[in-house]
């Protein structure tokens, strides 16, 4: 916390293709989504205001080693914590439930992940939803690139079948291109929270405060209604459960 004060300004990995949530608005050069709001937060509940952050564009698999490393103060990327992370890093309380799905062509025969058998289905590198599609009984072929953005290209030139990844991400590429479509329901749980270096404990029991906050004052309903409520997503903040 001192090194951040003393620095002026909080480092937090981001996306810049993940859009309602990291994503690089042409029109205005800004990143803007729901993980950017988050992240201003937390910097606005350091310094005061929220000009004092650094956004840092970040790769679903450099999310771990940039925490590791100290590139980054905080990773706020669509970043689900599972009992594999918590070995590598710390999170923050869960501040976002989402879960895994398809997305499809809307001129696709496929509809669930049971269709996509022996099918080409694409997810970002490094990501949990590689390992789900890996782990389906219906074998699809699962194709790891970069990020999520490289996965629309690949399904809008036909190298691959369908995208399957958290429900909340494919929103966002459905909102860019109306030829695709979300189905099939959600077949994983993936709680999104904010990363944070195992050795900053005290930096995250500081981040899971302000969260607590955004829940109780309503800044947190706030930021899901400019973002994500016209989509159909659930308005209601997850309830936060702590470790010992």
């Amino acid at each position: 916390m001192r090194t951040v004060s003393e620095r002026g300004k909080l480092v937090v990995g981001v996306s810049q293709d993940t859009l309602l949530f990291g994503y690089l608005n042409p029109a205005t050069n800004q990143l803007e989504g729901f993980d950017i709001d988050i992240a201003r937060e937390i910097s606005k509940a350091i310094f005061g205001d929220y000009n004092h952050i650094e956004l840092k564009v970040t790769s679903v698999a450099r999310r771990i080693p940039a925490l590791k490393d100290g590139s980054v103060d905080l990773v706020a990327r669509t970043f689900t914590a599972n009992c594999v992370r918590w070995k590598d890093i710390d999170f923050s309380t869960v501040y976002y439930s989402s879960g895994q799905s398809l997305l499809v062509l809307k001129t696709s025969p496929y509809r669930s992940i049971q269709d996509l058998s022996g099918k080409r289905v694409c997810a970002a590198a490094g990501s949990t939803s590689i390992a789900n599609i890996e782990k389906q009984p219906s074998r699809p072929i699962a194709v790891g690139l970069p990020d999520q953005s490289d996965c629309l290209v690949a399904l809008q030139r036909g190298d691959v079948d369908a995208i399957s990844t958290d429900e909340a991400i494919l929103l966002g590429l459905a909102a860019q291109d109306p030829g695709v479509m979300v189905v099939g329901g959600k077949f994983t749980d993936e709680p999104y929270a904010l990363g944070i270096s195992q050795s900053h404990s005290e930096f995250v029991r500081f981040v899971n405060a302000v969260l607590e906050r955004m829940r109780a004052d309503g800044t947190w309903a706030a930021i899901h209604n400019r973002w994500l409520t016209k989509f159909g997503a659930s308005a209601t903040p997850p309830p936060a459960v702590y470790k010992d």
